[in-house]
């Protein structure tokens, strides 16, 4: 069977520094050249200094591998600080369907409200290992598809979930009746009965899957 694992794509190549000062508990910092956003800090939790997160995927298993967080400030609303930043976890934990952390130096709600919107960061290299036939989300995008036969079918530009299932979303160029070519997308489940093989040294996906299906 194949699982995935999902996680969002890579922050943006420019990202900009404001005039704002650094909360207490912070440390300025350069994101890590394979930081991916994983989540936001939604709002202060209970008074001890706790916060919720708001993760990006169903399985937030980045957010507890690392103890270093980079936070970009909120795109939307008011700054509290400028970015980016190192918060360090003390602990993140799900509790009732959410998730809720606590970091060095944040020990009341009126500090932990200062982080409220913040963007999470942490480096691809801290996610934890996956079991076979298991795959990140974000080490999928990009890769080529080609069949049994070798024909490309496409490159992955991004996964859905239907139901149960998840879908590769890939990108190709279509040629038109005046015989031009024009960009069009195909889908394919990511299931075992489809998918050969995923290499990733080689950015590859083999599937047996035809042109015309």
């Amino acid at each position: 069977m194949i699982d995935l694992k999902s996680a969002p794509p890579a922050h943006p190549a420019a990202l900009h520094q404001s005039l704002l000062p650094v909360l207490p508990g912070l440390e300025a910092a350069s994101l890590p050249a394979d930081a991916i956003e994983v989540g936001r800090i939604a709002d202060a939790w209970g008074i001890k200094g706790w916060f919720k997160v708001l993760p990006y995927s169903a399985d937030p298993e980045a957010l507890f591998s690392s103890k270093r967080w980079f936070l970009l400030p909120t795109e939307k609303g008011a700054k509290t600080f400028s970015g980016p930043q190192l918060l360090r976890v003390r602990e993140a934990k799900e509790h009732s369907g959410t998730v809720v952390a606590s970091a060095q130096e944040f020990d009341d709600r009126n500090s932990a409200e200062a982080l409220r919107g913040a963007r999470i960061f942490v480096a691809r290299s801290s996610f934890p290992t996956v079991a076979k036939d298991e795959y990140y989300w974000i080490d999928l995008i990009g890769l080529d598809v080609v069949n049994r036969e070798g024909v490309a079918l496409g490159r992955v530009t991004e996964l859905l979930t239907a139901g149960p299932q998840t879908v590769l979303v890939m990108s190709y160029e279509q040629s038109d009746t005046d015989g031009s070519n024009k960009a069009a997308e195909r889908l394919i489940p990511f299931v075992s009965a489809f998918v050969d093989d995923v290499n990733l040294p080689t950015r590859r996906i083999t599937v047996d899957w035809q042109e015309d299906y």
